[in-house]
Formats: C-alpha cells, structure tokens, sequence
C-alpha cells in the first residue's frame, strides 16, 4: 500500500482511535528497536501463526527501513515450516525464536489464537529479555505476554491487515532531523510517483 492509499485510509478512519493506536503502536516499535539490537538488521523477529504468515508486513517493514534510513525496522521473518529451496530471508525456523535476548524484538502477528507451541516460544523469549509486541486479534494469553499489543477483534470495523499498513506506514515516519529539508521532500515525491507507477508487489 503506498502513502497515497495509506493517507487516504487515515482520512477515511479519522475521528476512529486506529490511526492514533497505529503510530502509538508504531512508536513502540521504533523504540524497541532503536539501539539496532545485537545485529544490524536482525534485531527484530517477525513471526506469524502456522496459518497465517505476515510476508506482507515483512516486505513493508523492510521498503520503510531503506525509505527512513532506519536500518533496524528490517525484520527477520520467522516461519512454522520451511520448504527446501526457499531462498535465505525465507529459510528462518522457528528456533531463530530460542536465540532471542535482550536486545531483540520479537513482533507477533496474530489474526487467530495462536498455538501453544509458538505461545511458548515467545514466553522464552521473553523471558530471556527480548521485547514482546503484538498485533494479534485480541487473544488475552498473547496480549498478557506482549509489553504493548494492538488488537483488532472481530466487529471492529476492519481487520488487522489494514491495520498492519498503518503501522508499517507510521513506523518509518520519524526520520532523523538531518533527512528532512526540500531534499528529503524530493526523495519521498519521486519515491510515490514510483509507487504509483509500479505494478503491484510480487510475494516478499
């Protein structure tokens, strides 16, 4: 979703809480990640339940790190199962979560009530000093091991991929100072004719 879609989705919810509960989560996720973890790019884990996979997210996430010049919003997806062939930025398991510590994010994307299994990882890894955040669709058992979860439940007017592109859009939005200036707007004028102008995005 590019910014002209994803403006014309704040204004079609203004006076609702979701963009304001967007860019508050988004700050959650900026600060999270801020020191850039333990390596550069790779502090902060995203993972998915074994039947929904937020790629989509992912590839957002990585387009507003390059775009901000925040380096540490490039997530690491983290996958249930991984096929033979898959090329590396798809070939993470879910024991990357076991080597999560201080200093790492994990990111949780949860529509449906996730398993057990993954339930428990985060628990570890949380336990072990990484940051739990999550976007999930108001389980209580996630959102009590989250440090600050967005929830969308159902009836809540739209569904938690929306909300996911307001908070990767809100996520890249405090550049450093140093970026701002007619340069700076000339970059992001030229950056959304390309998006206009491209076709849509394959699969991340």
């Amino acid at each position: 979703m590019d910014a002209v879609r994803v403006a014309l989705l704040r204004e079609v919810l203004a006076g609702t809480e979701w963009p304001g509960a967007a860019r508050r989560f988004a700050g959650s996720l900026r600060r999270s990640v801020a020191p850039a973890g333990p390596a550069a790019g790779g502090g902060l884990l995203l993972v998915g339940t074994e039947s929904y996979e937020p790629w989509h997210l992912a590839a957002h996430l990585v387009d507003e790190a390059a775009w901000s010049g925040q380096p540490q919003l490039a997530p690491t997806l983290v996958r249930h199962r991984v096929l033979p062939g898959e090329p590396p930025h798809l070939s993470v398991g879910l024991g990357r979560l076991a080597t999560a510590r201080r200093g790492h994010t994990v990111l949780v994307v949860a529509p449906e009530r996730p398993g057990g299994g993954l339930l428990e990882r985060v628990h570890d890894a949380r336990r072990a000093g990484a940051t739990v955040l999550s976007l999930d669709g108001g389980d209580e058992e996630l959102g009590g091991l989250a440090h600050d979860a967005l929830s969308v439940p159902e009836g809540a007017g739209l569904d938690l991929d929306t909300v996911q592109h307001l908070v990767s859009a809100a996520a890249g939005e405090n550049s450093l100072p140093a970026q701002r200036g007619p340069r700076r707007f000339r970059d992001r004028l030229s950056r959304l004719a390309d998006q206009l102008t491209a076709p849509p995005p394959s699969r991340w």
